[in-house]
């Protein structure tokens, strides 16, 4: 899976919410999480900027095993508002793997795009369901 940077944020916030449901899975070995060098750059960034945040939380989530190094094709991701969250969408589908977001502009285009975009709330769902 691809984690997008607003659901480390809101795992942060919100022990019991869906995101850190995602992020204690993460962190416990039973969930992978892809990432490369401009994902986790621009999540630490951001995480950086907010205070109540510790990026060490975080950092450990960034397993050198779940590392991919792919030159991004952005292309098929430029329905994507926000040039930002494209690198997270190209990820997921050149990896293959499904992006986890709260992002309304990557969930209001999940139709549009060649991955499955969900919400964290949607994951947890279908775990429980199979």
């Amino acid at each position: 899976m691809v984690v997008d940077i607003n659901v480390l944020v809101a795992a942060a916030f919100n022990a019991g919410s869906c995101s850190a449901q995602i992020i204690n899975a993460i962190q416990a070995g039973r969930l992978r999480m892809v990432w490369n060098e401009q994902t986790r750059g621009e999540s630490k960034r951001v995480l950086l900027k907010i205070p109540p945040i510790s990026w060490t939380r975080f950092e450990e989530l960034f397993r050198a095993e779940s590392r991919l190094d792919l030159q991004l094709d952005l292309k098929p991701y430029e329905v994507v508002p926000d040039p930002e969250d494209r690198k997270f969408a190209a990820l997921a589908g050149m990896s293959g793997s499904i992006l986890v977001t709260q992002d309304a502009h990557l969930l209001g285009q999940a139709a549009h795009l060649p991955i499955t975009v969900v919400s964290p709330v949607e994951f947890i769902a279908q775990l429980r369901h199979g």
